[in-house]
């Protein structure tokens, strides 16, 4: 039989066990009364990314992370989670969440990157960025989303992000060369000033193709030299990129 202080030892211990499990508790309930819109995502990225093979770990968890729904208008707050792209304004629209898991797996980041975002939108695909990477760059050509994007991703706390209101077809010169550069919009052909601002060895990953229909995801690494590789990725669906891209 244990002793009087066996007892009390083995007592303190289920106390301690007991306390630990009450306060593990309280963090989770803390945490869904903090964030309702958790459990959703978390589901999100189980079915919808997860799922469909996306297996980057960066990528996994800067989809459990970043909130989607604070980054879309209040009124479609319940839809943010789901599988299919939502409206911003303005005619655009923020991809599908696996379209943007998708794009940013192909792009093999490290956490030292600076990358370049052709098409803020709402913000959303610069804050998964954010959560992986040194720096992002994000280009919006029309300056309601810019000014929105800019002021949402403040208030979140992503201080590793730079908004720009202007034409992305030119790229944000000033801050290259890019380890990696996406363009979150339909066009027709590389703009050259793009792939002079991608480093050797950087990856570009667009939708390459009819800016009317469908296009095909394309991805473009700079070889040493400047030759390019292009893997095409499938068939996807984006609004068209306008500005100096169209009269191209």
């Amino acid at each position: 039989p244990a002793t009087p202080d066996e007892s009390e030892e083995v007592k303190m211990m289920l106390i301690r066990i007991l306390f630990s499990a009450v306060l593990a508790l309280a963090t989770v309930s803390h945490a869904l009364a903090d964030d309702p819109y958790r459990a959703k995502r978390m589901d999100m990225v189980e079915r919808q990314i997860r799922g469909r093979g996306i297996r980057d770990a960066r990528v996994l968890a800067a989809m459990e992370k970043a909130p989607r729904h604070l980054l879309v208008d209040r009124s479609l707050r319940p839809e943010a989670y789901r599988d299919h792209p939502l409206p911003i304004g303005e005619g655009q629209t923020i991809s599908q969440p696996y379209v943007v898991a998708l794009m940013t797996e192909e792009l093999r980041l490290s956490p030292t990157d600076r990358v370049l975002e052709i098409g803020a939108g709402s913000g959303y695909q610069a804050a998964i960025l954010a959560e992986i990477v040194k720096e992002v760059f994000t280009i919006e050509i029309r300056k309601g989303l810019a000014e929105r994007a800019a002021e949402r991703l403040k208030d979140l706390g992503y201080r590793n992000i730079r908004v720009k209101y202007a034409d992305g077809y030119f790229g944000w010169q000033e801050h290259a060369p890019f380890d990696a550069i996406i363009i979150t919009a339909a066009v027709n052909h590389i703009p050259p000033p793009l792939l002079k601002q991608l480093k050797e060895g950087g990856r570009l990953i667009l939708p390459l193709g009819s800016t009317v229909f469908y296009q095909t995801l394309t991805l473009v690494t700079k070889k040493k030299g400047g030759d390019l590789s292009v893997e095409q990725k499938g068939e996807v669906a984006f609004v068209p990129m306008t500005g100096e891209a169209r009269k191209r």
